[in-house]
């Protein structure tokens, strides 16, 4: 039996800062670019083995965008943030895990705040 796919069928920024995802199966995720930075997928932000991240928040800066988004095949999204890392792949099934919408997160835990802006 065949898997169903959800791709994204359109993207948009909400806010500055805050990227818009419709999937195909019509569900609006929402991606604040701060934490796709902060959850990034690569070997040298996530262990390999165990799925910690080695990175942290203050890692991060406050101020950070995307610079650019391509698309890898039909199964991930590659961002360039501002900060130059670009080595990321966030496979559909990974963005819609991390989807930071009301219904996916109803609570929102409080955001650290960096000391580091830039």
């Amino acid at each position: 039996m065949a898997q169903t796919v959800v791709e994204p069928r359109d993207m948009d920024w909400l806010d500055k800062g805050v990227l818009g995802i419709e999937w195909s199966d019509g569900h609006k995720g929402i991606y604040p670019v701060r934490y796709l930075r902060q959850h990034c997928p690569c070997a040298a932000c996530t262990d390999e083995w165990t799925g910690e991240l080695r990175i942290t928040p203050d890692d991060v800066p406050m101020f950070i965008a995307v610079t650019d988004i391509e698309p890898v095949g039909r199964y991930a999204l590659k961002f360039t943030f501002s900060d130059g890392h670009d080595t990321g792949l966030y496979s559909y099934a990974f963005l819609r895990r991390v989807c930071q919408c009301d219904v996916c997160v109803p609570v929102k835990p409080a955001e650290s705040r960096s000391r580091r802006l830039l």
